[in-house]
């Protein structure tokens, strides 16, 4: 997976930009549609990320918002561009759909994550991976199964960037308790997650919150937090469904969800400690 821009993530900072432009213009979506004749849910879906936009879309905005400045137009028709090519994950659109959390993942500067049920795609072994994708389906097809499974260790391919994402994970205990894959797998996977954890240029903190915590605020359900180191790409959340996923993009959501990972960490076993658990259980499977 090259260390290219992703085309996901610039879409959704082209959407911000374009979103607060038009409010500083002091314009309404009805009022932009009205002048450039569009139809009313045009620019809703564009701003909402239900609709691609394109350069011409993007030169038709910046007309009605009143922005001359030649920078920042260029800017940001090169942003329309960029967010419509084609990003590695496309050759998994039968397995995986969209691609759009993927997309948001691979531009990252921080993945701060809650699992309580399995360890997290960008940890997984891939005899794991296989194991928890074949194990989630009632009726597994064994095709698409590997072809999730290379589409997960591509995503782990991200490790290899000049600068990859800072990785910070709070599991469950009842994650390295469960054997998945049965004991040979398992323990393989748990030497796995000792080994990313201590590599000389380690990115990946992960801690263990036992079940002697007894109630915690995780209670609700895994999360991911996505950092971005550009300013113009606020936080966001990640919430994993049967389906698909939900997002949520605003402060107060950023907030909550981040005094509760804070929280998570607070009552986890620290790194060292969780390591110590994780290689004794994984002796344990020998």
């Amino acid at each position: 997976m090259p260390a290219t821009p992703s085309p996901t993530a610039r879409a959704r900072r082209l959407r911000h930009e374009l979103r607060r432009l038009r409010e500083e213009a002091g314009l309404n979506h009805s009022e932009v549609a009205h002048q450039l004749e569009w139809s009313p849910s045009k620019l809703s879906r564009i701003e909402n990320g239900q609709s691609r936009v394109n350069a011409g879309d993007v030169i038709d905005l910046l007309g009605a918002y009143g922005i001359t400045d030649q920078t920042t137009r260029e800017a940001l028709i090169q942003l329309a561009r960029e967010a419509r090519r084609r990003g590695w994950w496309t050759r998994y659109t039968d397995v995986l759909g969209s691609g759009t959390y993927i997309g948001l993942e691979a531009e990252a500067s921080t993945i701060h994550t809650y699992e309580s049920q399995f360890v997290p795609g960008l940890l997984q072994t891939e005899d794991y991976a296989r194991a928890v994708i074949s194990g989630g389906q009632v009726r597994p097809d064994p095709e698409a199964v590997e072809r999730r499974v290379a589409a997960r260790m591509a995503r782990q391919e991200l490790f290899t960037r000049p600068e990859p994402p800072e990785i910070w994970a709070v599991l469950d205990e009842s994650v390295i308790l469960r054997p998945v894959g049965g004991p040979a797998v398992m323990r393989d996977q748990l030497r796995h997650l000792i080994e990313v954890t201590t590599r000389p240029s380690a990115v990946v903190t992960l801690q263990v919150l036992p079940l002697s915590a007894g109630a915690h605020p995780g209670m609700s359900g895994p999360f991911v937090i996505l950092g971005f180191q550009n300013p113009k790409d606020p936080p966001m959340i990640h919430l994993e469904t049967a389906t698909d996923g939900h997002y949520l993009e605003e402060p107060p959501d950023i907030e909550r969800y981040t005094l509760r990972f804070n929280h998570l960490v607070a009552r986890a076993l620290g790194p060292n400690e969780s390591r110590a658990m994780i290689t004794a259980l994984a002796e344990q499977m020998a």
